[in-house]
């Protein structure tokens, strides 16, 4: 008899909802991977279909991140043990902007 934490991965992979829970993973551990100093400017809000969707303070720190974005998917992934984050959205939390 297998253990449910054994069972539990292979499960949710062959009914397609891996993808779906390792994105809300990286929405809520957002600030552990990328550390306090972007966590305190920008918060993952939601994630869809690979694109975790990210609010940021500002049009500075958006430009900033934009340029990071490569950086930060990679980073995410590898604290999560996962490549299922492939992208970011960024969009400014005092509206219009978005990257």
């Amino acid at each position: 008899m297998q253990s449910i934490s054994g069972v539990l991965p292979a499960l949710l992979r062959e009914l397609g909802l891996e993808a779906g829970i390792m994105g809300w993973r990286a929405v809520r551990e957002w600030p552990d991977a990328v550390g306090p100093q972007v966590a305190r400017r920008a918060r993952a809000v939601s994630f869809q279909e690979g694109t975790l969707v990210v609010e940021v303070e500002g049009s500075a720190w958006l430009q900033e991140l934009s340029i990071l974005k490569r950086d930060l998917v990679r980073q995410l992934n590898r604290h999560l043990g996962s490549q299922h984050v492939r992208d970011l959205r960024l969009i400014n939390a005092r509206g219009g902007i978005q990257r």
